[in-house]
């Protein structure tokens, strides 16, 4: 069983589960998730605007139930993502909040809205879905071309989830607190079907305010570096989580910085896991080993990496040699919909996904991930230069508040790097000085742009292809 949580063998608290203000105990979860099943069971797809809500949840769940795949749509979409997300999946009805049925955003829809009633009850009982069958169509950001959709099969979340209860050290005893959107892999898969799988409690903050988190007196926390970056700014809030038993951070690099505050305020590092739409989560730091700032973790149970250089050839282990980051595993996805030259370019002919990841992994089986190979490894005059190292020296000055590095095209040097800083008090001149003095001097950026913000989506991602040469 996908969800056992919603078996009634975890017990059945008035409000365990809870997203904002709403509260629902998992059988009215169940109860309602059913009544929706009945109305779409037999279609192809359906999709849910993923609202931070209650009826996402029970969307999500009536999906599982009836063995339709769910496809979460941002509710920040504009009309053309929007539009191209329903008519790739070929979604054949698009689940609302009662309360956004008349929302701007949802006029001229492609395809009908109905709205989630979590009031309907049922108890029709559904059989279980073949484990291969797929549960949800997640799409990717697009930032290579237009969001392919990764078909992500039942048996994946499965696999992913226990492993991570292992590596966790999660149980039902714990109550998992986040405030991550509802149509990612972080928010959604780990966040929500996480605790529904476990049996842990989840209160969901609607928004991953720092106070919010302060007071949810969570056992368990999930967040992105902007999350606990803020969750530093305020002290008070940060000291709060001390008595938590896990920090996560995730879906983005943490900086060195952030890290040593939060372990200073909190009095405990937190954990970073590495992971993708198309695999889910593969590495991560554990409960019960240390934590290396700076660091992803190792492999999950059942999971394989290997690292592959721009030829083709093997990359030792040895901590310091990058190359690409290729991953198998029982948590992959089953393929893109409806795009086989995609799938035959992802996939290594003896089966191995290419994440397009550039990474170091140590003689422990230590991960390190440099960045993306099409923008954070930069080749300047015959060097090899991680984006990351460079975005972790700027972050060490005191002034930097948050750092951006990409390869720019350069005549002589094929490409320079060019960093984009948010810092409250410093030169071009005096960055350019303390990077050199960190690291190697041809490391150091040759152009700094002082920016008041760095663009980033809604998993605090920054996005390099809208700076500038990026």
């Amino acid at each position: 069983m996908l969800l056992p949580a919603l078996s009634g063998a975890f017990g059945d608290d008035a409000d365990a589960i809870r997203v904002g203000d709403q509260r629902a105990s998992r059988e009215a979860v169940l109860s309602a998730a059913t009544a929706l099943a009945d109305r779409i069971a037999g279609s192809d797809a359906v999709a849910v605007w993923a609202t931070a809500g209650m009826e996402t949840v029970v969307a999500v769940v009536a999906g599982l139930l009836a063995g339709v795949p769910v496809v979460p749509v941002p509710p920040d979409s504009g009309p053309t993502e929007r539009d191209y997300v329903l008519r790739d999946s070929a979604a054949s009805l698009l689940l609302v909040p009662a309360t956004s049925e008349g929302s701007p955003r949802l006029a001229d829809v492609p395809v009908p809205v109905a709205a989630v009633d979590l009031r309907a009850r049922s108890t029709t009982s559904y059989p279980e879905p073949p484990p291969e069958s797929t549960a949800l169509i997640l799409y990717t950001s697009g930032t290579t071309g237009a969001p392919k959709g990764a078909l992500i099969p039942r048996q994946a979340i499965a696999a992913d989830l226990d492993a991570l209860a292992d590596a966790w050290s999660w149980t039902p005893d714990d109550l998992l607190v986040h405030g991550l959107p509802l149509f990612h892999v972080h928010g959604l898969v780990l966040g929500v079907l996480g605790a529904l799988r476990i049996g842990s409690r989840l209160a969901h903050t609607g928004r991953p305010r720092p106070d919010a988190y302060a007071t949810a007196a969570g056992t368990l926390y999930f967040g992105v570096p902007t999350v606990w970056s803020r969750v530093c700014a305020d002290p008070s809030a940060a000291r709060a989580l001390s008595s938590a038993r896990l920090l996560v951070s995730g879906s983005a690099p943490l900086p060195l910085p952030v890290f040593e505050q939060l372990a200073e305020l909190t009095g405990q590092p937190p954990v970073e896991r590495y992971g993708m739409t198309e695999t889910l989560i593969t590495v991560s730091g554990r409960a019960d080993a240390e934590r290396r700032p700076g660091f992803v973790g190792t492999r999950l149970a059942g999971v394989e990496s290997r690292l592959v250089a721009e030829d083709g050839t093997p990359v030792a282990p040895d901590g310091e040699s990058p190359g690409e980051l290729q991953i198998r595993g029982p948590m992959m996805f089953s393929g893109y919909l409806n795009r086989p030259e995609a799938n035959r370019e992802s996939f290594t002919s003896d089966g191995w996904f290419r994440t397009g990841d550039i990474a170091t992994i140590d003689a422990d089986g230590w991960h390190r991930i440099i960045g993306r190979a099409s923008t954070d490894m930069i080749k300047s005059g015959g060097y090899r230069i991680g984006a990351g190292e460079v975005e972790n020296a700027l972050l060490a000055h005191p002034a930097v508040r948050e750092a951006a590095v990409i390869g720019a095209p350069h005549p002589d040097l094929g490409q320079q790097v060019v960093a984009y800083v948010v810092a409250d008090a410093a030169t071009e001149a005096q960055l350019i000085d303390f990077v050199a003095g960190r690291i190697s001097a041809h490391k150091r950026p040759r152009q700094i742009h002082l920016v008041e913000q760095l663009p980033r989506n809604a998993m605090g991602k920054v996005q390099k292809k809208l700076l500038a040469g990026g």
